[in-house]
């Protein structure tokens, strides 16, 4: 499976161009049939599956989040590009072996996610459901040249209707297609067992057990084919994996990628060295924070005190928002107003200035994310840390929410069933949007500062929109002198 690193590494786009001759890749659609044979870097089996999981995290947070198939569309587009890019045939001129490397990272991509997700019920279904969004995705967006050949290459049972048979049920079809003519539509009949939903829609005509089908319709069938063939390799898979005699290296890191979809890395814009942000700040920002840290926030003003865990991930936390190390230490000096000089000096200090890589290894911390806090040890009892969507109950987290102004019966509603099904990161994303009704977001939240930095982006276009129209009102003002 694995081969030694090479000397040099490749950039995200280059892929290593070191691309196998024992697979060729004629269509960049892919029912993903034969398994990749040839041997991989680990750094590659690595990088190639999070940035396919970062893909299918954000098709899934998008699907759960009810967006339209048109913003859907828009989304997968952006992050394929980004992480997952798959050029056509035609593009071969200009991108030579680039076209291969690309398929290559596709193909091997998939098949890495398959060894991951093919454990459970559950994770197998997470895992059609969003390779079934993307590869909808690029279906329809293909060149009518090249889909024709991927489905040539197919072999689906299905065959075309003549003209004398449309015309001998010219009726019949006509009825089952709820449109006015049928003159310009072309068909072909499958099985009926293989159009479930069309059957559902009474989209089809059915006669002799079979459904005539309209070419225009035809993604359907290509979409239950590929969902059938993908359970079925699924469960054989599934199978076939305590069985692998594979590396040693292979299992911790399937492990780990099974734990969840990755959602983009998220880079703090904030420089924490400087002075952006000040202790005095830190009330009246408090009100951008996200739920996870404004419950230890509050939490802190009124115990004055937190435990080592709350203090790491509330502490870079604010790091991440540009408070620096000596401010740092004026506000956790301040909020730990029932201890000495001393003992905070003793017990206190060097936690601040180890944070920001002043003390000890002194490595440069970042902010927790979303994925760290989840995984994350959870809080015990008198403790406030972790996230408050996975780590509290009904009732507790309605009366947080209900500080936040969400006490709406839809809003809660559509909170804890994200929560049941474990999208936390979903129910944030739900909770930012509702305390932010104009604003719709095109990612979900994977991280507390990328929370902050969008609320406050609004917070900030709104005081410019509120100065705007108060300069515009005094232009219109008249002086009447009595």
């Amino acid at each position: 499976m694995f081969k030694r690193a090479k000397t040099k590494a490749a950039t995200r786009r280059n892929f290593g161009l070191e691309v196998s001759k024992e697979t060729d890749y004629p269509t960049r659609l892919s029912f993903y049939i034969t398994p990749p044979r040839s041997e991989i870097t680990v750094e590659d089996f690595q990088r190639w599956a999070i940035d396919r999981l970062i893909v299918l995290g954000e098709i899934e947070s998008a699907i759960y989040r009810n967006k339209t198939q048109a913003e859907l569309t828009s989304l997968i587009k952006s992050l394929t590009d980004k992480y997952l890019p798959l050029s056509s045939n035609s593009s071969r001129t200009l991108k030579g072996e680039l076209v291969e490397a690309e398929r290559r990272k596709d193909h091997y991509s998939h098949f890495i996610l398959r060894l991951a997700f093919c454990r459970s019920e559950d994770l197998r279904a997470r895992f059609i459901r969003t390779e079934l969004a993307l590869f909808k995705q690029r279906f329809l967006q293909d060149d009518a040249q090249e889909k024709a050949q991927f489905l040539d290459s197919l072999d689906l049972d299905w065959s075309a209707v003549s003209a004398a048979e449309k015309a001998e049920l010219h009726d019949k079809l006509l009825a089952a297609s709820g449109t006015r003519s049928i003159e310009n539509e072309s068909y072909f009949k499958v099985d009926w067992t293989k159009v479930p939903d069309l059957i559902a829609m009474r989209k089809v005509y059915l006669h002799a057990g079979m459904a005539y089908v309209p070419v225009s319709e035809q993604f359907s069938l290509i979409s239950a084919e590929y969902a059938n063939r993908l359970v079925a390799a699924l469960e054989l898979t599934a199978r076939a994996l305590p069985r692998l005699d594979e590396d040693d290296r292979l299992i911790p890191i399937l492990t780990h990628l099974s734990k969840g979809f990755v959602a983009p890395e998220y880079t703090s814009s904030a420089d924490a060295n400087s002075a952006a942000v000040t202790a005095a700040q830190i009330p009246t920002l408090a009100a951008h924070f996200p739920l996870c840290m404004r419950v230890m926030h509050d939490n802190l003003q009124y115990q004055h005190h937190l435990k080592h865990t709350e203090r790491l991930q509330y502490g870079l936390f604010l790091k991440g928002i540009g408070l620096n190390v000596e401010e740092a230490l004026v506000f956790w000096r301040q909020s730990f107003s029932t201890v000495n000089d001393d003992k905070f000096a003793k017990e206190y200090r060097y936690n601040v200035r180890y944070n920001y890589g002043l003390e000890g290894s002194r490595k440069n911390y970042k902010p927790y994310s979303c994925q760290q806090i989840l995984t994350g040890p959870p809080p015990g009892a008198g403790q406030c840390h972790g996230c408050p969507y996975k780590h509290f109950g009904k009732e507790a987290l309605a009366a947080s929410l209900s500080k936040l102004g969400i006490s709406d019966s839809k809003t809660l509603k559509d909170v804890n069933e994200s929560i049941a099904t474990k999208h936390y990161h979903v129910a944030c994303t739900k909770v930012f949007e509702a305390t932010n009704p104009d604003v719709v977001l095109n990612e979900s939240i994977s991280h507390p500062n990328m929370y902050f930095s969008k609320a406050m982006g609004i917070a900030h276009n709104d005081a410019q929109k509120t100065e705007h129209q108060e300069v515009d009102n005094s232009d219109h003002r008249v002086e009447i002198a009595i």
